[in-house]
């Protein structure tokens, strides 16, 4: 075995034994350890802002644009916030020890169906400072050990960021190797950590299709992700034409370079002559680029043509693809054919319509008339998130402190013996 093989290896062990250990703390005393985490992180801001400014004087050696460096970057009023949503974990109900079923059987057993932690998570991220906190959040919650393994870009960030939790963790007195961050930039590393079934129960990669599907390929033991997210608007026949605008707008402007952006509009044929010129010239105030299919630049002139490709990417830019359809039923099939099961919302005053889209678009997030932005963990309700996933086996959409849990079966007897 390799240094570096033994190196990793040895990480992921700490990891299984302080898994093993964290299962069994109780709820009062991983919000008391969440709490003293945040209240360590805002005691440590200074040193926290020192280290990020290492990373962003070497920001321009890794080729980062100015929005990569912008999300890179902290200041007081983000390390705040920063800690403000490990508080948010804090106060969030603890999933562990709940029971999901229970029933007695006729021999008098009492079978219960209980939440249990995953155990080891091997988190693989993009350079936003803040992830590195919100991931430990959320594990630790939920009782898992978590193996951080973060962009290069933000390695002082990080760094310093899980050293103020680890003190947290250590002065409270939950296993000190529950949360780790991977010490070295050796790519060859995470490669290390895929082949380790044995010990790490499920690998989480958030970042570019490149390294989620790299992650895919290797590894051995459950992937929890998503690959790209291309959303759709799909503005009805019933449509409020001023709301679709309003949540076409927000969906594809509020934030571009992200996931849960609309990159795709759909548009009924019934109302395409009034509302496309409309949401053209609302979507110009952004320069956002219009790429349509012939239906679209009939009424459209100065739309460009859409190619098949173009309406199955997620752009993260200032461009979208428009198709007008004949019938909601062609915009399902549209959104099932093209999406990537992410996030997609219909825009309706028909419950109908509403209710026939919602059972039938194979997607994680529907939306019925809402912006596909709100496909968030923060603003569904869970707090902060790990994750999106568009898999349908264990967790599906935003992925927070349940979505981090299992559950066995416990079943109490009274000495009975089988027949």
């Amino acid at each position: 075995m390799s240094q570096l093989a033994q190196h990793c290896r040895d990480i992921a062990t700490r990891a299984r034994h302080a898994a093993i250990d964290l299962a069994a703390v109780p709820a009062e005393k991983k919000a008391a350890c969440l709490k003293a985490a945040a209240a360590q992180i805002r005691a440590d801001v200074q040193e926290i802002l020192a280290a990020n400014k290492l990373d962003i004087a070497a920001a321009p050696g890794f080729g980062l644009t100015a929005a990569a460096i912008d999300r890179l970057t902290l200041d007081p009023k983000r390390v705040e916030g920063i800690a403000a949503g490990v508080e948010a974990v804090a106060s969030l109900p603890d999933p562990v020890g709940e029971v999901l079923e229970e029933s007695t059987r006729p021999t008098g057993l009492i079978v219960r169906k209980v939440r249990v932690p995953l155990g080891v998570v091997f988190f693989i991220y993009e350079s936003r400072p803040n992830v590195t906190a919100d991931a430990a959040a959320v594990a630790l919650a939920a009782g898992n050990a978590i193996i951080l393994r973060g962009g290069k870009e933000a390695a002082h960030s990080s760094t310093r960021i899980v050293e103020s939790m680890r003190r947290a963790i250590a002065a409270t007195g939950l296993p000190g190797d529950c949360v780790q961050l991977v010490d070295t930039a050796d790519r060859e590393a995470v490669g290390e950590f895929l082949k380790m079934d044995d010990l790490i129960d499920i690998v989480i990669p958030r970042g570019g299709e490149t390294l989620i599907r790299r992650v895919c390929s290797e590894a051995r033991m459950p992937v929890l992700k998503h690959f790209s997210g291309n959303c759709h608007v799909y503005v009805d026949r019933a449509a409020d034409l001023a709301m679709a605008q309003a949540i076409t707008v927000n969906a594809k402007c509020q934030r571009m370079g992200v996931c849960n952006a609309a990159e795709s509009l759909l548009v009924h044929r019934d109302v395409a002559e009034k509302f496309l010129p409309d949401i053209a010239a609302a979507l110009g105030e952004h320069k956002v680029e219009i790429v349509g299919d012939a239906a679209t630049r009939a009424i459209l002139p100065t739309a460009g043509a859409a190619t098949e490709a173009d309406v199955a990417t997620e752009f993260l830019g200032p461009r979208i693809s428009v198709a007008v359809v004949d019938s909601l039923d062609a915009a399902i099939d549209h959104v099932n054919r093209y999406g990537s099961r992410h996030t997609d919302s219909i825009v309706t005053a028909d419950q109908a319509a509403a209710n026939r889209f919602t059972a039938r678009v194979d997607t994680a997030v529907v939306m019925v008339n809402a912006s596909t932005r709100f496909n968030d963990g923060g603003e569904m309700g869970l707090g902060a998130e790990i994750g999106i996933s568009t898999d349908k086996l264990h967790a599906r959409g935003p992925c927070g402190t349940k979505e981090l849990t299992t559950y066995k079966y416990v079943v109490l007897g009274t000495g009975q013996v089988r027949a």
